[in-house]
């Protein structure tokens, strides 16, 4: 790994990475702050918290506007932000659009060409990056994985797809029911293709009658969220998670939207329920 830069923060130090991605066959970038608890003398591996973003971003916009990093060292919790999408690949039409192809991988892996052989971000958040961060930084393999909107979809995802690999999830705003908003329809048929049946193991309502493990799901959505109608529908998810017993706890904030304003403002509650699942509380 290349470090790019490094600041100190809140006691622990916030890094910037660049490596050689075999998953997605290109250079990736992404974040890790580590607690104090992990850095110093007295260093010692610290649990992780994944954290996947939303369309356009990249590792940068939640280390800088969440406002996690003082609870993070307060907890002795790591955080680790990759990017949302591989960058620069020449792919004809990836950057037409934000909802599609640099910014917006989806959490999926593509099967469809010309993003097949690149576009393959679950196998990169789910195995490749873990493993690399477990490896080479002072971390355990005790892991909890969040996101928002995007990312949210790709947290639940991760999840439910991937019992005893995570020790809790949570998400802001997700794409709770990709295949039935166009955000999702875009993508996956553009990444998978027309075949409807090949996107249902990328959505997570479709997910929670066959999950093997049934995590439960802190979910947070704001109710003056302007996508909130139109493309999160996390009222699909909880009917699901409901006929299957399967806990969820969606919290409606009234007038919060979905920004980073909403995020940091309860950033620490799901840093908690993380903390507590990972023995930090």
């Amino acid at each position: 790994m290349e470090l790019l830069s490094t600041n100190v923060c809140f006691g622990g130090e916030h890094r910037r990475y660049r490596h050689r991605s075999d998953a997605l066959g290109c250079d990736m970038e992404f974040a890790v702050f580590l607690p104090p608890a992990a850095v110093g003398g007295a260093a010692r591996p610290v649990p992780v918290l994944y954290w996947l973003s939303g369309l356009t971003c990249t590792d940068q916009n939640f280390m800088q506007k969440a406002g996690a990093l003082k609870h993070a060292a307060q907890l002795g919790m790591a955080i680790v932000c990759p990017d949302t999408s591989p960058r620069g690949l020449g792919l004809p039409g990836e950057d037409d659009s934000y909802d599609f192809g640099s910014g917006a991988g989806f959490y999926i892996n593509a099967t469809e060409q010309p993003w097949a052989p690149h576009y393959r971000m679950y196998d990169y958040v789910a195995k490749e990056l873990p493993q690399l961060v477990e490896a080479e930084l002072p971390v355990t393999d005790q892991r909890a994985v969040s996101g928002h909107s995007m990312g949210g979809h790709g947290a639940l995802i991760c999840a439910l797809k991937n019992p005893r690999r995570y020790a809790s999830v949570s998400a802001f705003a997700p794409i709770a029911n990709p295949m039935e908003c166009p955000w999702g329809q875009k993508a996956f048929s553009g990444y998978l293709g027309d075949d409807r049946s090949r996107w249902e193991e990328w959505d997570a309502t479709m997910l929670i009658p066959t999950a093997r493990e049934r995590l439960p799901l802190l979910i947070d959505q704001g109710t003056a969220d302007e996508f909130l109608e139109s493309q999160l529908n996390p009222e699909a998810l909880a009917d699901a998670c409901e006929k299957m017993h399967h806990h969820i706890n969606l919290r409606m904030h009234r007038g919060y939207d979905h920004s980073y304003f909403f995020i940091a403002s309860f950033i620490d509650e799901h840093l908690d329920h993380h903390a507590a699942a990972l023995g930090l509380r």
